[in-house]
């Protein structure tokens, strides 16, 4: 027979791991942009990685086209980046037990990547090898309202395939 005492325990221990499960992945992303504004993920050291790629790929690309194609390669890695926390957030908070944060998950999502966007921005303006742009933070906003709005149009979906 379970007691009442270890009926509260085994509700914590699972109220813990849903919420590890809901937050974690979204937290570990966050890390992990955070790194990305170092200086270990500046201009100078992707180039050493993109342009062998694409001097493999292309063995014939100009020096002009070689620079174009590594911008292009580091805007997309804005956008992706931030797309993917959209999602994470958007998965974290749509789910969340608070009815407030579930209710307007799509507005807390968009919220946060904005303000990451902006405080990773400004991260960059003290890592010397790294410039902060205006223009990047809104390359990031834009991936992740993108993937919040894919996230709010398949759930719209889910919801017309269950009635």
């Amino acid at each position: 027979m379970i007691t009442q005492s270890e009926k509260v325990t085994l509700s914590n221990t699972q109220t813990l791991r849903r919420r590890l499960w809901r937050y974690l992945p979204l937290l570990l992303w966050m890390a992990f942009i955070f790194f990305a504004s170092t200086g270990a993920f500046s201009a100078a050291n992707t180039s050493l990685i993109v342009g062998p790629i694409l001097r493999w790929l292309f063995p014939n690309i100009s020096e002009e086209q070689l620079a174009f194609a590594h911008f292009i390669t580091r805007k997309l890695a804005h956008f992706t980046e931030y797309a993917i926390l959209g999602w994470l957030a958007a998965r974290a908070f749509i789910t969340s037990s608070k009815q407030r944060l579930s209710s307007l998950w799509f507005w807390f999502a968009l919220a946060l990547v904005s303000l990451y966007a902006l405080s990773d921005e400004y991260h960059q303006s003290f890592v010397p090898s790294r410039t902060a742009s205006i223009y990047d933070s809104f390359m990031d906003m834009s991936g992740g309202l993108t993937a919040l709005l894919l996230y709010a149009l398949w759930q719209r979906r889910r919801r017309a395939g269950r009635k």
